[in-house]
């Protein structure tokens, strides 16, 4: 075995030739050696002097109006130095994709008249131990009058549903729409035409990303009035600009310090902590750790979005598919975060890698009184690929043809119009199904051989 810090030699210079080897060769990671030595700095490293502590009471809802807050039996926790309620943030209400465009405002820091979620924060202490603030936290005490949940994706665009968003709707809207739409050809007119039609339905849970590492950061008030904040955030940049419009400062009054992430995977992008552990350390003039448990991890950390597909698919004898319609619910949750932007990435990949000529999608962002949802690897693809290719190997079971055949049958080609209205371009499909085959030795007919992405389909 290669000693650690190892590198080949002829990687570099194979690479300034223009010779690409690093597929299927092994290539040292550049951050190992940090790794396996325990020198890698994480920010909870840091250990400022009179570093002070964050921990947020959170709801104990699904969904609720808060009728009142006390919390003088936090202020009483000896080492308690402040507790934040919503009037203390500058501008309590955010989004995270505001950067990009994508509104309205539909989250607050901290939960003013009522709770959309459980462990949705309400109240946020500062004290001079992490114990001490984890107590006052549990010693603030909120009166509830209970609203109805909905829970369910469908459920919650029900006419006759409780309406829990203040935009007036259980949906996000897509330049006036209910869902992020895809409309290609006549689907109807496929499915009378086809000889066959199969109609299932896929769903997902949500699923957590559960790092290593915990969620949190550390604010440190500067002497010249900036803050510097050290964070495992997996968006230094979301972070600074979100965080500085929250505080109502300049963005060059935050420096953000970004560094190793301890796991992420998409879940360390939504901008959760640095706003409250900053304005906890103006308040308070001291360094500030806010730092999520385990267990507000696992209940609070925004997870892949639950979703509902149901997929219909027209299709000949021959395997070819001519109509597919797809029904997508994507559960947000109670905010927006990444959801709206992921249920138009579904849109887009729909219907997957496949040439269909009649395509009729309608991808709903759904709110629920669920934990938000957000990004995670290939979030808006992964799920709607793992329903996608199930439904492929269920009509290749229906209609006795190989699952391999029934992709390169369908398989799109350089110069197709994909359903949403863009040319298709190294594509390689084909190429990739037919490698494939070689690998597990599975038979394909010469015809099926001679197909290539590159060859226009017939008429």
């Amino acid at each position: 075995m290669a000693r650690i810090g190892a590198i080949d030699p002829d990687y570099f210079r194979n690479e300034r030739q223009g010779s690409f080897n690093v597929i299927g060769s092994t290539v040292q990671r550049s951050d190992a050696r940090g790794h396996v030595t325990g020198r890698t700095a994480f920010f909870e490293d840091m250990a400022p002097p009179g570093m002070a502590h964050l921990k947020v009471h959170r709801s104990e809802r699904h969904h609720a109006r808060i009728d009142r807050v006390d919390v003088s039996g936090a202020l009483a926790v000896p080492g308690v130095l402040r507790v934040i309620t919503h009037e203390d943030v500058p501008n309590n209400w955010y989004t995270v994709l505001r950067l990009i465009g994508i509104g309205p405002d539909d989250e607050p820091v901290l939960a003013e008249d009522r709770v959309l979620y459980l462990g949705e924060p309400i109240v946020a202490v500062v004290a001079e131990t992490e114990e001490a603030a984890r107590e006052g936290a549990a010693r603030v005490v909120v009166e509830y009058t209970d609203l109805p949940a909905v829970l369910d994706v469908e459920e919650a665009l029900a006419e006759d549903a409780p309406i829990i968003k203040q935009s007036g709707t259980n949906y996000f809207v897509y330049e006036g729409h209910h869902c992020r739409r895809v409309r290609f050809g006549d689907v109807d007119r496929g499915f009378q035409q086809a000889d066959h039609v199969f109609s299932w339905r896929y769903s997902s849970a949500p699923i957590e990303h559960a790092p290593t590492e915990t969620t949190g950061c550390i604010v440190v008030p500067q002497g010249n009035g900036r803050l510097r904040i050290h964070t495992n955030t997996q968006a230094a940049f979301f972070t600074l600009d979100n965080t500085a419009l929250i505080l109502g400062r300049p963005f060059t009054d935050l420096q953000v310090i970004g560094g190793t992430v301890g796991g992420g995977f998409g879940g360390k992008v939504d901008v959760m902590v640095e706003p409250l552990a900053c304005i906890a350390a103006t308040l308070t003039n001291r360094p500030v750790k806010f730092v999520y448990s385990r267990a507000e991890e696992m209940q609070v950390s925004s997870p892949r979005a639950a979703e509902r597909i149901y997929i219909t698919d027209g299709v000949l004898n021959d395997g070819r598919i001519i109509a597919r319609k797809v029904m997508l619910y994507v559960d947000a949750g109670a905010y927006s975060r990444h959801s709206p932007y992921g249920a138009t990435k579904a849109a887009a990949h729909l219907p997957g890698p496949y040439t269909i000529p009649n395509v009729y999608i309608d991808c709903h962002c759904v709110y629920t009184n669920r934990t938000p949802s957000s990004a995670m690897r290939g979030f808006g693809v992964t799920i709607g690929d793992f329903a996608l290719e199930s439904q492929m190997d269920r009509i290749a079971r229906k209609l006795g043809i190989g699952p391999l055949e029934m992709r390169l049958r369908n398989a799109y080609r350089d110069g197709d119009m994909k359903a949403h209205q863009k040319v298709a371009t190294g594509t390689a499909l084909i190429e990739v199904v037919q490698r494939a085959a070689d690998l597990v030795g599975y038979q394909l007919t010469p015809a099926d051989r001679a197909l290539s992405s590159t060859t226009p389909r017939e008429a």
